[in-house]
């Protein structure tokens, strides 16, 4: 029988007997029936209606507060999952599969909604600079991030978020999961979140290493600070599988060809930027114009129906170059970040340790 995973226009038809459920701040444990029980305070925008009119619609962070949202046994799968209010670089998201004591994804909520820019979990409006229009991650007016990861797992599921700013933060967060039966070769869903300000001029960005087990990687969000003026975009992403030496199974011919663009995304000076399902470049902030520095792009690749996979390990990097005016490839120094998004089985290697908040900051 059908298990209610795997969801598509075609087996919307079929019966299930999964069970849906739902976590959000107004169902913290997502059981059956136990949905808008919560009593609105002195304060409350809900004061004067009572119980059952909207009493708990988010919940406070301190500043370094590790809260746990989701805390659900299994079998099952995250189906989605929304975030509203700060949603930022300084809050950062984690979840554990089956009773694991490491994160299979760490990660801030910002970078993980491929919106690497956000500053610092402030409360500032997203324009059309920031959305985002793919199938897996969505970003909408104004300040939603929604992502559609499939997520399964067999005996446990736990997620947390971290306020790792000063100031107290606020956040609204629904996540959508389905209890049913997991497939015997379903794997566990990881993303690991990077950053190098800058990198060493001469040396290659990894976007992920250390990946142990088999599985097969599925996405990219690079942000990229430009410091210096000029074309930044020449180099390659190579992809070193299952024990690849000095040089990669999979090799790309450029950055804004791995992110499905070509020729810098110019016309007539001007950088254009596109958000569709699988691939995009949807956010360009150029202050001092198209090719000179200080600007800052974010970019996604969804390998969705290309999966990158793997049998015993994976190691994924990509060349800093830029273009001299007398057409000559020279290596280039920015600010690179990103995160990288994988399924594999579990134990997963112990990811490096995430920046600290002043490492993270974005100026």
């Amino acid at each position: 029988m059908f298990n209610g995973l795997e969801m598509n226009l075609g087996n919307l038809p079929l019966y299930s007997r999964a069970k849906t459920r739902s976590i959000s701040p107004e169902n913290p444990t997502g059981e059956k029936g136990k949905g808008a029980m919560s009593e609105p305070g002195p304060h409350s925008h809900a004061r004067d209606m009572g119980r059952g009119w909207k009493c708990r619609p988010a919940i406070k962070f301190q500043p370094g507060e590790t809260t746990t949202i989701a805390d659900i046994a299994g079998p099952g799968a995250i189906q989605s999952m929304w975030f509203g209010g700060h949603t930022g670089r300084w809050m950062i998201l984690r979840i554990y599969w089956d009773g694991q004591d490491a994160p299979s994804v760490e990660c801030p909520i910002s970078d993980f909604h491929a919106l690497p820019w956000l500053m610092n979990g402030q409360m500032e409006k997203l324009d059309e600079r920031h959305s985002v229009n793919s199938w897996p991650v969505a970003v909408n007016p104004n300040k939603a991030l929604n992502n559609f990861w499939v997520m399964p797992f067999r005996k446990h599921c736990k997620v947390t978020v971290q306020n790792i700013s000063h100031n107290e933060h606020c956040l609204y967060y629904q996540i959508n999961y389905t209890l049913t039966s997991v497939p015997d070769d379903a794997l566990y869903f990881h993303a690991q979140f990077r950053r190098v300000n800058p990198v060493p001029q001469g040396e290659v960005y990894t976007i992920l290493d250390g990946v142990r087990g088999r599985g097969h990687y599925v996405g990219t969000v690079l942000g990229v600070g430009v410091n210096l003026g000029g074309w930044w975009g020449e180099g390659e992403i190579k992809f070193f599988i299952d024990g690849d030496g000095e040089f990669p199974t999979i090799c790309g011919t450029g950055t804004e060809d791995y992110f499905g663009g070509s020729y810098d995304w110019e016309i007539e000076n001007k950088y254009f930027t596109y958000s569709t399902p699988f691939l995009g470049m949807h956010q360009v902030l150029t202050p001092n114009g198209t090719y000179r520095s200080q600007h800052r792009h974010a970019m996604y690749r969804w390998h969705v129906m290309d999966p990158v996979r793997f049998e015993q390990n994976l190691r994924v990097t990509i060349q800093l170059l830029k273009i001299t005016s007398d057409g000559r490839f020279m290596p280039a120094s920015h600010d690179f970040c990103s995160v990288a998004f994988w399924y594999q089985t579990l134990p997963a290697s112990q990811f490096p340790k995430l920046p600290d908040k002043d490492y993270l900051e974005i100026f």
